[in-house]
């Protein structure tokens, strides 16, 4: 294990390539691997013993391409290159030179971003309605700017607070469009090709244990329907039972009627032979 690094300089750009010197450090725990490992290499006869010197510093961590210049150049580096484990941006920096970093302490933040993921929470409700790979799109708070992709992941838990479940949408992001920690508004393609007969959400009475819709059957007569709504969304809801196409039904001042003991009275007045026509 490492005791610290002694950080001797630092090559930083926000964005960085695989392989690209992120800081130039000195740790004296390197020096007698490194040096093991070189006396090795002239020795021809003990390939084992080269071996297991090269496993003593990738055991720390040495970067390869560290020491594929310890091989080139046959002697002990004072100081290592340590080179960007990946190509991204980064998104945080510890590192300052002059400083002693200490094992396990984080210097670099670094992310790829030419993918990335947005957690959506939805309703507890919503949630038989979305499965892996149903497509999504985002649209960033603030932006006209959409973005298409897909639910990867739905997280096996529920918010006990909020009540909501947690999705990951993942979606490619080429040209940087997309930061960490940004809001975004998210649509979930839910539905399906096929068809479905539905009404404006203020033609349904719901007295609590049953829904019901006002049918229009015309010259001022109407006929209450007992339905089965489904799916909610964009001002409508599906109705899974009890109406047709093409049937009429009342969407205006049902909000009147807010009680069972109301809806009982006014559908016996809506009834053949009752007082209300």
């Amino acid at each position: 294990m490492i005791n610290y690094y002694d950080v001797r300089s630092i090559f930083f750009e926000p964005f960085e390539r695989q392989g690209q010197p992120l800081m130039q450090v000195y740790s004296a725990d390197l020096l007698a691997p490194a040096a093991q490992y070189v006396s090795q290499l002239g020795d021809r006869n003990n390939p084992q013993g080269l071996k297991s010197a090269r496993r003593r510093l990738e055991n720390y961590d040495v970067p390869d391409a560290v020491i594929a210049q310890i091989e080139r150049t046959r002697e002990v580096p004072a100081t290592l290159a340590w080179p960007s484990p990946r190509t991204g941006i980064v998104l945080e920096r510890t590192a300052v030179d002059g400083m002693k970093a200490s094992a396990g302490e984080s210097l670099f933040r670094l992310a790829d971003t030419s993918v990335v993921w947005v957690l959506a929470d939805i309703a507890e409700s919503d949630l038989p309605m979305v499965t892996v790979g149903q497509p999504a799109t985002v649209r960033p708070r603030g932006s006209a700017q959409t973005f298409t992709g897909q639910v990867a992941l739905i997280y096996p838990s529920i918010n006990r607070e909020t009540r909501t479940a947690r999705l990951r949408i993942e979606l490619p992001n080429p040209d940087g469009a997309l930061l960490p920690d940004m809001y975004a508004q998210v649509e979930i393609a839910t539905g399906s090709a096929k068809s479905v007969v539905t009404v404006a959400d203020t033609a349904l009475i719901d007295s609590g244990d049953r829904q019901v819709v006002l049918l229009d059957k015309g010259e001022g007569r109407f006929e209450p329907r007992a339905v089965k709504p489904g799916r909610r969304g964009g001002g409508y809801v599906e109705i899974a039972e009890g109406l047709a196409e093409g049937d009429r039904v009342v969407v205006g001042a049902n909000f009147l009627i807010d009680a069972e003991s109301n809806l009982k009275a006014a559908l016996q007045g809506l009834t053949p032979g009752g007082a209300g026509q």
